[in-house]
């Protein structure tokens, strides 16, 4: 089992030798490990990825996290016992019985070290680390991602590619959109469209309505892919560091209305996008990812604005990949990122 820690924390001397020692006499094999100290505010910063049943980690002969776990979890190899028969499927030819016991038999017993471990493993480094560290574990597997979107193609259509080609490390739920020109894009990749209309209806009242149907869902993340509508504070709130919009890189100098028609006017030489956290101040969330494209003379507004696009699709998913491969701390209103 593959697993990301992430580790925010008051700096102390130690601290990378204590996590991973825990780690170790967990059982873990460590793949790649990165910190960071944000000396101004006395900060520490730590994502660690390991693997947990690996050969290597399994040589170690002296695994004392295994004296942490239940006794029946600790020392049988077979969980195949701990099935209540009521719950094992119907009888089928030997072959395909056995390998449906052994396949069930497994989920149960990697669910069950899964929980134990991260139990284990969260008591033990709260043990060593300074009060009020945040500690998080995540399981490696896609999440999942809900996308808003109002009637530009670009971004969306990149997205849907990219999972449609497995490219992209989550699984679109959904994708819910003020306007219904979108609808026939979505529904090319099998995937639910929502056409919540924005006309005529109150922006608490139109929120609401999409909230619903965020709910149905749960999701991990949810990407704007150019959402034209301004969240409400409750909205942002709610699934506080867990929206990510982008917007291109003109603001706060052109802003409103065809932004790429006042960039032409004023003969700017470069052109860009920025992928952000969304908070309560309008596109001054934490940002995660940037670019930027040169120009000259030559181009016009249309010419801009395709170029815009383009550095918009790049930035967003490259924004979308590192908060999906966790790989994202928010500090305040700026991001460490790994």
């Amino acid at each position: 089992m593959h697993y990301t820690l992430l580790i925010a924390t008051q700096d102390s001397a130690g601290l990378v030798y204590k996590i991973s020692r825990i780690l170790y006499e967990a059982g873990a094999n460590i793949e790649r490990q990165d910190e960071y100290v944000d000396r101004e505010n006395a900060l520490f910063f730590m994502r660690t990825s390991f693997v947990v049943g690996s050969q290597k980690a399994s040589e170690n002969p002296t695994l004392e996290s295994r004296a942490d776990l239940p006794t029946d979890l600790a020392h049988d190899t077979d969980c195949t016992s701990h099935i209540d028969s009521s719950t094992k499927p119907p009888p089928l030819a030997p072959s395909a019985r056995e390998g449906e016991n052994r396949e069930y038999a497994q989920n149960v017993q990697d669910s069950r070290l899964q929980d134990a471990l991260e139990s284990t493993l969260e008591s033990k480094l709260k043990s060593v680390l300074p009060n009020g560290a945040k500690i998080s574990l995540k399981k490696a597997g896609k999440k999942s991602l809900i996308i808003l979107a109002t009637k530009e193609n670009h971004c969306l259509g990149d997205l849907l590619l990219r999972q449609e080609s497995g490219e992209l490390n989550a699984e679109i739920k959904a994708v819910i959109a003020n306007r219904a020109e979108l609808k026939s894009l979505v529904e090319r990749f099998s995937i639910p469209f929502f056409w919540v209309d924005s006309d005529g209806i109150s922006r608490e009242e139109h929120e609401g309505k999409v909230g619903e149907i965020i709910e149905r869902f749960s999701p991990d993340l949810l990407a704007l892919a150019k959402y034209m509508r301004i969240l409400s504070s409750d909205f942002t709130s709610r699934y506080e560091g867990k929206i990510i919009n982008i917007h291109h890189s003109f603001l706060p100098a052109f802003i409103g209305a065809n932004p790429y028609k006042q960039a032409f006017a004023r003969g700017v030489k470069i052109i860009g996008a920025t992928a952000h956290f969304v908070t309560n101040e309008l596109d001054e969330g934490p940002i995660i990812a940037q670019d930027i494209i040169h120009i000259n003379h030559t181009y016009s507004w249309q010419d801009m604005q395709k170029a815009g696009r383009d550095v918009e699709k790049s930035v967003f998913a490259h924004a979308l990949d590192l908060v999906l491969h966790d790989r994202v701390f928010i500090n305040g209103n700026k991001t460490i990122v790994f």
